[in-house]
């Protein structure tokens, strides 16, 4: 029996995130989206993801490993406490790298210490130089 392959996980709460999930999704990446959001469930069904990571940031009782595995993983900041949390998080669910895509030059080395092995940062909503190193 074949290994399933591992899918790229990713955060996106916000215009850059959903423009780089969409890329995925076009590329027909092995992709899954992780949130906290019941909002953000709905968008991404629409945009035709088909695996959602869905967690409780408060409850450690719903971060459970996911049924599929995880390989690398994309966090767009929308907020450094929740940039925080889906790291440590995700750093239980993958031994793959994690970036952390934030506009913000202060919370590097907070984001580097809790597990995050990039930190990219960009004032652009648009990030396609991620794809070349993300999907291979």
């Amino acid at each position: 029996m074949e290994k399933p392959s591992a899918c790229l996980l990713v955060s996106a709460p916000h215009r850059a995130g959903e423009q780089f999930l969409r890329q995925l999704v076009a590329h027909k990446a092995s992709v899954a989206a992780l949130t906290n959001s019941a909002k953000e469930i709905e968008k991404w069904e629409a945009l035709g993801v088909k695996k959602i990571v869905v967690v409780d940031t408060t409850d450690e009782s719903t971060w459970l490993i996911p049924p599929f595995p995880i390989g690398k993983v994309v966090l767009f900041e929308s907020s450094l406490v929740l940039s925080c949390r889906f790291i440590q998080i995700c750093r239980m669910w993958t031994s793959e790298p994690i970036t952390v895509v934030t506009r913000s030059q202060q919370p590097r080395l907070i984001y580097k210490g809790l597990g995050a092995n990039y930190v990219v940062h960009s004032n652009t909503e648009n990030v396609p130089f991620l794809l070349d190193s993300l999907v291979r």
